[in-house]
């Protein structure tokens, strides 16, 4: 079911389908993210005509292009790498004519692959605000409506760059809801938050910044570019690939094994360990009782939890919860998970994420490992990695946020 999910989101397979017209002019080439480079590659082996481009993407997540640059940088805490690129991506789409074309490929992760800021902070600035906001429990709506307002190329300002031209984007999303402005922090895109929102957020989870960074918000100076802007070019938005998508893909998979598939939900947030207690609760009612369902069944669901860290283990959103799913199940007989990232990177690790089973506790114990201590240090990684149960899968080239699929057999007998 992993691999379906993986597999639906690749852009070899989204991306031609969504091809604009040839333009009058040029067509120029532009993207950010995890799966920005797969998406040039794409777009490369179906365009009949000419075209440059740029686009950046992660370490490691590099595909060969022949006619559009890729470059690699650092996420999810940004470098100089990044820095560089965004520059040469506002100096790329200077000059264009309204008969040009940009065809903007954006995925998840680009925010931190752009991390160009306005005048009077630093790249050490966006650093230390990103490393705040991973650790401050705030969702990635929110995390990057502060992104937004104190960047030179988000929020509608690289889209605002291209002007006379046309902006067509083709977006694989990875955040809930499918929310446009929230992918990469939409710099193709109008924003309608504003710099009062992104100081609330830093104020709601007590997060320091230095004092320019406030001086930015306070006065408005950071503001983004809104709908109906007129230094907007004319913009057309598709989404090629979804959460929603791959979780479909995944329930035909289970279906075509013999299981009920039920989607839960595509766009699920909270704290990872919270979500994990819901989720437990769910499948024990559907084991012990057959209540909402009947096994054997498999409950699927993604979206993009929250972690908020106060210990110094090795963790991430998908192994956080599946750690506390397992606390939360107990060794229920007849309940296996997995959880992982479509990335496959779970935290800063090159690890997608991990497996659950009924003796998953039981092998931990024995081996001295604690399960609820290393939920409180944020140690999931190292909980499952000591167990030889980590995923890990690799660049996948893609990102539709976290999957998590919960296998249950059915009501043990004598259960009513």
């Amino acid at each position: 079911m992993f691999d379906a999910a993986i597999a639906a989101a690749q852009p070899a397979l989204c991306v031609p389908r969504h091809l604009p017209l040839a333009p009058k002019g040029r067509l120029v080439v532009i993207g950010a993210g995890k799966a920005s480079a797969a998406m040039a590659r794409a777009v490369e082996d179906h365009w009949q005509g000419p075209l440059s481009g740029l686009v950046v993407t992660r370490y490691g997540y590099a595909v060969p292009c022949e006619r559009i640059d890729i470059v690699e940088a650092a996420h999810p805490v940004p470098d100089e790498a990044g820095e560089a690129a965004a520059t040469r991506l506002l100096q790329l789409v200077q000059g264009l004519t309204a008969d040009d074309l940009v065809l903007c490929l954006i995925s998840g992760g680009g925010s931190s692959l752009l991390p160009l800021a306005l005048p009077g902070l630093t790249l050490a600035d966006k650093q230390a605000l990103n490393r705040a906001l991973l650790a401050s429990g705030a969702s990635i709506s929110e995390m990057n409506c502060v992104r937004r307002h104190l960047s030179a190329i988000k929020g509608g300002r690289l889209a605002a760059a291209c002007h006379p031209a046309r902006v067509v984007n083709l977006l694989l999303s990875d955040v809930p809801g499918d929310d446009a402005i929230a992918i990469a922090s939409g710099p193709t895109v109008p924003d309608p938050t504003t710099c009062g929102d992104a100081l609330a957020i830093l104020r709601r989870y007590q997060i320091d910044v230095p004092p320019r960074v406030l001086s930015l918000l306070e006065s408005g100076e950071g503001e983004s570019l809104k709908p109906g802007d007129p230094r907007l070019p004319a913009i057309e938005t598709h989404f090629i690939a979804t959460p929603q998508m791959a979780l479909e893909a995944a329930a035909q998979v289970a279906r075509e094994a013999g299981l009920a598939a039920h989607i839960l939900g595509d766009a699920i947030e909270g704290e990872a360990r919270d979500v994990a207690k819901t989720l437990a609760g769910i499948a024990l009612q559907v084991a012990r009782r057959g209540q909402p369902f009947s096994g054997p069944c498999v409950l699927l669901s993604g979206g993009e939890t929250t972690v908020t860290v106060r210990g110094s283990g090795r963790g991430g959103r998908n192994v956080e919860f599946l750690l506390s799913l397992g606390i939360a199940l107990n060794g229920e007989p007849g309940i296996h998970a997995l959880a992982g990232d479509t990335d496959g990177v779970d935290g800063q690790e090159e690890i997608a994420g991990a497996l659950l089973a009924p003796d998953t506790l039981a092998r931990a114990w024995a081996q001295g490992l604690r399960p609820r201590e290393r939920l409180d240090d944020n140690d999931g990684h190292g909980f499952f990695e000591a167990l030889g149960d980590s995923v890990v899968t690799g660049p996948t080239l893609t990102n539709v946020n976290d999957f998590r699929a919960i296998v249950i057999d059915g009501p043990c007998p004598g259960d009513s």
